[in-house]
């Protein structure tokens, strides 16, 4: 059986016409001659809406008893007995009720989709998964009920249905979304012309990523290698070198230039690993991509300009941006270059070589420091200005041997000179060893003149090849220096980030590394305040430096942070490792500061959310028993109505239990925020659990909980009242779902356990952290049982006496909540 398809409607909000549009569809579907049926329709009490149900096929809801309570959910397995063609389910992120088939309704579409029925569905864009946090905060309101992205992006169809903020808000406004007494509250909170206008983009950017995936599974299914230049995209080559900043901000503007461009910077390491790029730089210029709102990578290649091109293609950039070439005038004619070669080999991939102050002074840059030591060059030369006549005199003393056995021995001798003393060397002696070869050995002897062309071609080939050797042997010195500083560098770098990772302050374990690795007295990272002055951001070792002059050396890690070194001078072979502590301790400063304000931040958050998830529960559950208790009273003081005793006695326990249940609710209130802010008063005394028990059930008037405390059980130590507090509260929410409550104790080590065990409807295992947030209701079902702290205060007051609440399931069925206390044995 084929698998059946998905189609979801994406909106942004409530009443852009998800449900509208989907059953317009379904209307269009059944008069083509679909087999299509209603699963589940919910039109919250909007008459085009519920117009549109007419002439479709509706399957009977399946009835959920929960909390005395009926509610209505999606019959899966009537709807597969029906065995449609196509079902048309709304609301694809809903939670069910407790006790369902599923928890979640995108669950019953998969099984739906796995019986081979196609499925119409709707969601907003605030229910998927990954922008749940940020719809939260654009708006003030968290949504309890998600969908993973993954089901989403996975439908075979999604359809974005769109409508401008205004327009969305006039619809508001005639009554055609939501009922007219709560018109003006959702004008004036999530439905703001600039909410609206923020989740539209959530939804057009998060349908446009899909779009891209789609579009890379098709290219890569079909072998797709050319740039399509659906997006512009641009990619900035960087070599490791100080360019690199130009670079990456032409690129910035570049791509600026082109709305909703992407910026791309990227590292070609060679295979060899041996190439001269920066680590400092690089580091540096990661961060400034990712502040310009650019994604950095580092890919690895033998051939740079096909690596670059691959990566181009791959992300399907349009344009690349280079460096011009920092090579001199003569390198660049032998070989025609990075830049020059990728511009070649583009294609339709536009390249930008872009001008800076290191391709201006590119032939003026140097010489590449020496691969052999001054000890072993001056060897070399020793070796050549007297080897070479001592090895004359020894060939001339044994005439007999050819003049081909002559320019081998030669030859060994320019290799000698070659290992020894490298290039320079070696150049020399090649020529001076085919000047003499020439003089004494070459008929006619003692005469530069050479009588057979033969001998001619011997001399030069002995001339090209020592050359040649020379040539290699320098290289591959020079090869096995750059190794072996590589494989030091690595080796520090790679001891830094374990330091780093391992230590509980970044940044001053790099900067300890750094003291430790070079032997420094100190290490100040100073940073330049607005005003000009220098700043102490941080020092290891004795005595800091208060400013960059007082260093024996100084590094910059980026505009106004400076790595102060002092202890010794440096050598120039470390300074550039040194960069890369620095640019390393610049990242390390960031993140600490970004997760100081995080921490700052995160309790103001943390209030917030509290604050609207507060106005939000106590807009009913404060003003309910507030209203009954001012009903009860105006009622007894008017003058219209004789009310007999009886009457008078049942409107006065009507304002008596009213006022109780609010002096309740604000009593939890107050806990709360005392726990919040740890001003929580507590006297921990020894307790028995047989005495603290009963007077909960006495303050509940519950007489049928069974309780069971061995009378040796070990006492607690635990606050009176708080724990009093807890068991009200845990033993209440029992009773209001099942009419069987035990109550059990047992001793576990040092501890003592109370269960308190329920056999109602239980709550699913991935609900359980759920019940413990404050102002949550389970489901938000019930709207008669306080604001939603019970739990959360419970569990917050048995943690300030030391212990825990937990829930576990209770064997066939039913939830146990488990409180744990320390002994006071």
């Amino acid at each position: 059986m084929a698998r059946g398809q998905l189609r979801i409607y994406l909106g942004a909000a409530p009443g852009v016409g998800k449900t509208y549009t989907m059953l317009e569809e379904a209307h269009r579907r059944v008069e083509r001659g679909t087999d299509l049926v209603v699963g589940y329709v919910e039109t919250h009490g909007r008459r085009h809406t519920a117009a549109l149900l007419d002439g479709l096929e509706v399957v009977a809801r399946r009835t959920v008893r929960y909390r005395g309570a009926d509610f209505e959910e999606l019959d899966v397995d009537a709807v597969i007995d029906r065995a449609p063609r196509v079902a048309v389910i709304d609301e694809l992120a809903h939670t069910n009720v407790p006790g369902s088939r599923n928890a979640k309704r995108w669950q019953d579409v998969r099984e739906l989709l796995d019986a081979g029925i196609d499925v119409l569905s709707t969601v907003n864009v605030q229910h998927l998964e990954s922008l749940n946090d940020v719809v939260g905060r654009i708006t003030g309101t968290t949504q309890r009920e998600t969908v993973p992205d993954r089901v989403v992006r996975a439908a075979e169809q999604v359809e974005l249905v769109d409508m401008t903020p205004e327009a969305l808000r006039r619809r508001m406004a005639h009554g055609n979304i939501y009922a007219p007494e709560k018109v003006d509250a959702a004008l004036g909170n999530y439905f703001r012309a600039g909410n609206l206008t923020a989740l539209r983009e959530l939804a057009l950017l998060w349908l446009a990523d899909r779009v891209d995936d789609e579009l890379d599974s098709y290219r890569a299914e079909h072998s797709i290698d050319e740039t399509w230049e659906t997006r512009e995209r641009v990619v900035v080559a960087l070599t490791g070198g100080p360019e690199g900043e130009t670079l990456i901000r032409r690129a910035a503007r570049i791509a600026a230039r082109t709305r909703g461009a992407d910026l791309m910077a990227v590292h070609v390491a060679r295979s060899d690993g041996l190439a001269g790029a920066d680590p400092a730089h690089l580091a540096r210029q990661r961060v400034l991509t990712e502040s310009l709102g650019g994604t950095y990578h580092e890919v690895i290649g033998a051939d740079v300009p096909e690596a670059l091109l691959a990566f181009a293609r791959g992300a399907n950039a349009t344009q690349v941006v280079l460096g011009a070439s920092r090579r001199g005038r003569v390198a660049q004619m032998l070989s025609p270059g990075v830049g020059v070669t990728t511009t070649a080999r583009s294609g339709a991939i536009d390249v930008h070589l872009v001008a800076h102050e290191r391709a201006a002074a590119g032939g003026r840059m140097g010489r590449p420091p020496a691969a052999l030591s001054r000890r072993r060059r001056l060897l070399g030369w020793t070796l050549t200005a007297a080897g070479l006549p001592v090895l004359t005199l020894v060939l001339h003393a044994f005439p007999g041997l050819s003049l081909t056995n002559d320019i081998l021995v030669f030859l060994l001798a320019v290799v000698g000179v070659a290992l020894v003393g490298g290039m320079y060397p070696a150049l020399v002696a090649a020529v001076a060893g085919s000047l003499l070869l020439n003089y004494f050995f070459t008929p006619p002897t003692r005469t530069f003149t050479i009588a057979e062309a033969e001998n001619l071609l011997a001399l030069g080939v002995f001339v090209l090849v020592a050359v040649a050797v020379s040539a290699v042997v320098d290289l591959a010195a020079r090869r096995t220096r750059q190794a072996a500083r590589a494989s030091a560098d690595a080796q520090t770098l790679a001891t830094v980030a374990g330091s780093v990772l391992r230590g509980a302050r970044p940044l001053e374990a790099l900067l300890e590394r750094l003291r430790e690795t070079f032997a420094l007295a100190s290490v100040t990272l100073l940073e330049r305040t607005p005003d000009g002055p220098w700043r102490v951001v941080t020092s290891v070792g004795d005595p800091p430096c208060a400013a960059p002059g007082e260093a024996d050396a100084e590094v910059t890690a980026d505009d106004t942070l400076t790595v102060a070194l002092r202890g010794r001078r440096l050598e120039a072979g470390d300074r550039r490792i040194i960069e890369a502590f620095a640019a390393q301790a610049a990242l390390a400063l960031r993140q600490e500061r970004l997760a100081d304000e995080a921490a700052t931040a995160r309790p103001l958050a943390a209030a917030d959310r509290m604050r609207t998830a507060l106005l939000a529960a106590v807009s009913h559950d404060l003003r309910t028993p507030l209203a009954s208790a001012k009903a009860a009273v105006t009622s007894l003081r008017s003058a219209d109505v004789d009310f007999d005793e009886a009457d008078r006695a049942e409107l006065l326990a009507t304002a008596d239990e009213s006022l109780d249940r609010l002096a309740g609710l604000v009593a939890n209130l107050l806990d709360m925020s005392r726990l919040q802010a740890g001003a929580l008063g507590m006297t921990p005394v020894a307790l028995g659990l047989e005495d603290v028990v009963p007077r909960a059930l006495d303050e509940l008037r519950a007489r049928s909980v069974t309780v069971r405390i061995p009378p040796d059980l070990a006492a607690v130590r635990a606050d009176p009242g708080l724990l009093e507090r807890v068991l009200v509260n845990v033993i209440g929410n029992a009773l209001r779902v099942s009419s069987r409550v035990m109550v059990t104790g047992s001793a576990l080590g040092s501890t003592v356990e109370l269960r308190v065990i329920d056999h109602g409807p239980g709550v699913p295992e991935e609900l359980w952290d759920g019940m413990f947030q404050p102002f949550q209701r389970l489901g938000d079902r019930d709207n008669d049982n306080g604001v939603g702290l019970g739990l959360a205060l419970s569990r917050g007051l048995a943690e300030a006496m030391g212990g825990t609440l937990r829930p576990e399931a209770t064997p066939g069925g039913g939830l146990t909540m488990v409180l744990t206390l320390p002994s006071a044995s």
